[in-house]
């Protein structure tokens, strides 16, 4: 007799001798994959690198203030201003639109502006004549490139040091300190090379200016 090979319909009811192990298996992997790899990497990365695993936050007064890996949008003369952001959020007059907002963590992008893009000219051509006129620079004085253009996250929290030197002279007159005293602390508070040979010297935006007010703080008791 030849035996007929009948195959289970789509309809048909499981097995009941699979349902045990697809039960068991799902669980273990639940529990694996779900609860004890992320314990277990969390507890690693709080045990070696706490800081990090915490935001690499930055408190004043106990209270946090920023991230040291994720810039702030500065205005004020007073303050070092970080390199402009191409970040978007929602538009309160209608959901449906975006509008500019500088370093939006929500919403981390670039413009993705070619080389060539008119747009991105016009951009850096306007950013670079606020720059200089907001620094008191020459009309044909180089500008650093990070001072007009956007990093490709929108967030950088870094500035060269050719950026934090040019605006010395504007916080230090509105804030009545010597530039001096002010070019030395960007020094102070600057970042070398990683490893001494990647990258570019740097420093932090939100920790200069940090650094800045509490200079300010000591001198009148100075």
């Amino acid at each position: 007799m030849t035996a007929i090979n009948q195959t289970r319909g789509p309809g048909a009811p499981v097995s009941k001798g699979l349902l045990r192990p697809v039960l068991v298996s799902a669980v273990l992997f639940m529990g694996v994959t779900g609860l004890a790899y992320p314990l277990l990497t969390t507890g690693l990365a709080q045990m070696l690198f706490p800081d990090q695993s915490r935001g690499s936050l930055i408190e004043r007064d106990g209270a946090p203030i920023g991230s040291a890996v994720i810039g702030q949008d500065f205005t004020k003369p007073q303050y070092f201003h970080p390199r402009p952001s191409a970040t978007t959020g929602a538009d309160p007059a209608s959901s449906s639109q975006t509008i500019a907002q500088p370093y939006n963590a929500a919403l981390s992008a670039g413009s993705n502006y070619g080389p060539t893009n008119k747009k991105l000219i016009d951009q850096v051509r306007a950013r670079a004549q606020a720059y200089r006129t907001e620094n008191g620079l020459a009309a044909n004085s180089p500008v650093p490139v990070d001072a007009v253009t956007a990093s490709a996250s929108g967030l950088d929290p870094d500035i060269s040091l050719a950026n934090a030197l040019a605006q010395a002279e504007r916080v230090g007159r509105a804030r009545g300190m010597p530039s001096l005293s002010v070019k030395a602390l960007i020094g102070h508070e600057s970042t070398p090379l990683q490893l001494g040979m990647l990258g570019e010297p740097r420093v932090n935006v939100l920790k200069l200016n940090l650094a800045l007010d509490a200079l300010a703080a000591q001198r009148p008791a100075q």
